[in-house]
């Protein structure tokens, strides 16, 4: 096992550690007993990750006095409606769990969603555990608290926030994923790089995320996105304000994914609706020269799409429903230059030029 990396994460509602390293899965158990307490536990996970880790997860809970079951769906975005949440909800119930128990998220993005949701809403809340085996659910998702379910009309419509009491990521998790689903995952990784500066967007295209799955490597590019997102979950847990700048490319990108009947993967809408706000922000004058071209790079660098053939009519009838949408006008993140970004409203025809100007294939 080598040296795991531990980071502090201070919110109004919550303070908790995000441990990361590899092996790590196996302190689930003791971590879980010293921050959480209770008697119970549930495993939620997905029809993929279950198979791989759920054992390791039950086998280390069980170790630490827990009674522990397993709670399954099938793996994918469109798992992640109402219908498999009120399953979950009474699968929870059915094992038991009271409000002093606790909900384990096993798997990615989704799972993390689903089973923290549940646990927000059973018996108006109780403790979640957050542990996530892809790199895009450890970059981001697991982290800040934030769980939803899509609705027909969108991504994300319905949910929650609900702070874990841990989040676990155990990087020897990422040597399951498809070469497909780790690339994806990076689309959230160069979203950082973009808020981070112009270093970190250099060191990506030089040396891609998904080039090597060293743990020592893995470790620390993880820890290293887990702090920038801190850094903003801490000043502003309810996106208020400043973490509205964690959205930079979503608005298009959920668009984009949307579109797609979410065939498209989340972190490569990502980094195409980053690409698209990139261009449409230059050519607007609202950012310095030459940052589309690097975010392009970088983008390009993990082997992620840079645009989309969408129809601007089609992005726009699932933008207009982007829960940052606020009566007439959308909240959008602007990027003016690597480490720099600022929110602006803008009208839905604003919004139109802004996606007529940004994107399709360059």
């Amino acid at each position: 096992m080598s040296d795991a990396v531990s980071i502090a994460v201070d919110t109004p509602s919550r303070s908790y550690q995000v441990t990361v390293g590899s092996g790590v899965l196996g302190r689930l158990g003791r971590l879980a007993r010293a921050t959480c307490g209770g008697q119970r536990a549930c495993v939620v996970s997905d029809s993929n990750v279950a198979p791989l880790y759920a054992e390791a997860a039950l086998g280390s809970l069980r170790a630490a006095g827990y009674e522990a079951g397993l709670l399954t769906f099938p793996a994918g975005e469109a798992s992640k409606n109402v219908r498999t949440l009120s399953a979950l909800l009474e699968g929870i119930a059915g094992l038991g769990l009271t409000r002093d128990d606790v909900v384990v998220a096993l798997g990615g993005g989704v799972t993390g969603d689903m089973a923290g949701l549940a646990a927000a809403l059973y018996l108006r809340g109780c403790q979640v555990v957050q542990v996530p085996t892809s790199l895009l659910a450890m970059v981001d998702s697991s982290v800040g608290g934030k769980t939803a379910i899509d609705l027909e009309a969108g991504k994300n419509l319905a949910g929650a926030f609900l702070q874990p009491s841990l989040v676990l990521a155990d990087v020897d998790c990422l040597k399951s994923l498809s070469a497909g689903l780790l690339r994806d995952s990076c689309g959230e990784v160069v979203k950082h790089a973009v808020l981070d500066g112009p270093q970190m967007l250099r060191d990506l295209t030089e040396h891609p995320a998904n080039e090597s799955l060293e743990p020592g490597r893995m470790t620390a590019l993880v820890a290293r996105n887990v702090r920038i997102k801190r850094d903003v979950v801490a000043d502003d847990e309810r996106e208020r304000g400043l973490r509205q700048t964690l959205n930079l490319g979503h608005t298009i990108g959920h668009a984009i994914e949307a579109a797609s009947g979410f065939a498209l993967g989340h972190g490569s809408s990502v980094a195409a609706g980053l690409c698209c706000m990139a261009r449409a922000c230059e050519r607007k004058g609202w950012s310095e020269q030459g940052l589309a071209a690097l975010v392009e790079g970088a983008v390009r660098a993990h082997g992620l799409p840079t645009g989309t053939d969408v129809p601007t009519d089609d992005l726009m009838r699932f933008a207009a429903h982007d829960k940052k949408r606020h009566a007439d006008s959308v909240n959008v993140v602007v990027p003016l230059a690597p480490g720099k970004v600022e929110v602006r409203a803008v009208g839905l025809d604003g919004l139109r030029e802004l996606i007529e100007l940004g994107c399709g294939r360059d």
